[in-house]
């Protein structure tokens, strides 16, 4: 038997468990186009323009009576139903919240609830396939050789390899009138480990680190594209100079054919609303996305609240981020994070039900 007939009959398998053959039927009816589409520097949404404005709320599909979950859990259908119209969410879609943790199989109960209140409040969402430092995963940060061929193969302890889970959820959830982009790895990088944790301070970039990393969204990305023609593919960087996007890399990455919107993520210049340096910065990052056709969305701002500062202080500095970049030719923002239980007495980037940075996501 060839490794093309075995993966085959993987996913006919994985397809199978759980009642999982069918999509859910708020999924079912496949449009021509997608409704999300991409146009010279920007977004259009039911071909109108679209600047979106939303969270990162990675805790949506955890459900603690059937995964290990990763966070609080949420009461969906408040949270979607709080958003202003048409806003983008991105969340964590990953292979290990739909694995059941008492029977070790595939269960796709949690996201699928995710979807169905997105779709029920015409909410828009970005799934993340899979973490690359590994959290509410495999706890296993992902290395250059991951890149190579390890995403091919099974981790310790999950049903399916990522090029297996990603085909499935593509599968699964693509007719989703929900759905805005899927994005393979969030904050993707190809660095070479030091140590057995690969931390920040031993990794190493090699020679190739760029190509293995264009490779990668070149493959998976067709892929994607084979299974769903219509739907956006995002390319989760944090732009910020890490292995395999460092300088001109970036572009390099945004010129791949099976990447359609590129991201840059924003920490630790509060109130600025364009970071970085000449090389990595997000000025550099927008100008780079331009000559490539391609639009940017700025998929996390975050900014420290809680015992270290003011709700209203962040509030007021995000929204001359949001402003300021919205100006600069960005595509969008999306806030870190949304969380059911935030914890005002710690210094955190939890954004609660509560928090005035709701109206920063409500006018724009």
């Amino acid at each position: 038997m060839t490794r093309t007939q075995r993966l085959g009959i993987v996913l006919v398998l994985a397809a199978m468990m759980h009642g999982a053959a069918t999509p859910p039927a708020a999924s079912a009816a496949l449009e021509s186009t997608a409704r999300v589409t991409v146009e010279a520097g920007g977004l259009r949404l039911d071909d109108e323009p679209w600047w979106p404005t939303g969270f990162n709320a990675y805790q949506l599909a955890t459900d603690w009576s059937v995964n290990a979950g990763c966070g609080a859990m949420v009461d969906l259908d408040a949270y979607v139903s709080a958003l202003p119209p048409h806003s983008m969410t991105r969340f964590n879609a990953f292979q290990a919240l739909a694995t059941n943790k008492f029977t070790g199989q595939l269960d796709f109960g949690p996201m699928d609830a995710v979807f169905a209140a997105a779709e029920a409040h015409d909410q828009l969402l970005i799934p993340v396939l899979s973490p690359q430092d590994g959290a509410c995963e495999s706890n296993v940060f992902k290395d250059r050789q991951w890149y190579v061929d390890g995403w091919s193969t099974p981790e310790l302890g999950a049903p399916l390899s990522f090029q297996q889970w990603m085909t499935v959820a593509v599968d699964r959830w693509k007719n989703s009138s929900a759905l805005a982009a899927w994005e393979l790895v969030g904050e993707p990088e190809t660095s070479t480990c030091g140590d057995s944790t690969c931390s920040w301070s031993t990794r190493t970039c090699a020679p190739d680190a760029a190509q293995v990393l264009r490779t990668f969204f070149d493959t998976a990305g067709a892929q994607v594209r084979a299974h769903d023609p219509r739907t956006l593919i995002t390319a989760g960087l944090t732009g910020g100079g890490q292995c395999g996007s460092q300088g001109e890399e970036y572009r390099y990455l945004a010129e791949s054919p099976f990447v359609d919107v590129v991201q840059y993520h924003d920490y630790g210049a509060d109130g600025v609303p364009l970071p970085g340096d000449q090389w990595n910065g997000l000025a550099r990052r927008i100008t780079q996305s331009t000559e490539s056709g391609k639009p940017l969305l700025v998929a996390e701002i975050g900014e420290l609240a809680g015992s270290c500062g003011a709700t209203e202080d962040r509030a007021a500095s995000i929204e001359t981020k949001i402003d300021g970049q919205r100006a600069a030719g960005t595509a969008g923002a999306l806030l870190w994070a949304f969380v059911p239980d935030p914890r005002p007495s710690e210094c955190s980037y939890d954004i609660g039900p509560e928090d005035p940075l709701w109206r920063s996501i409500s006018g724009a």
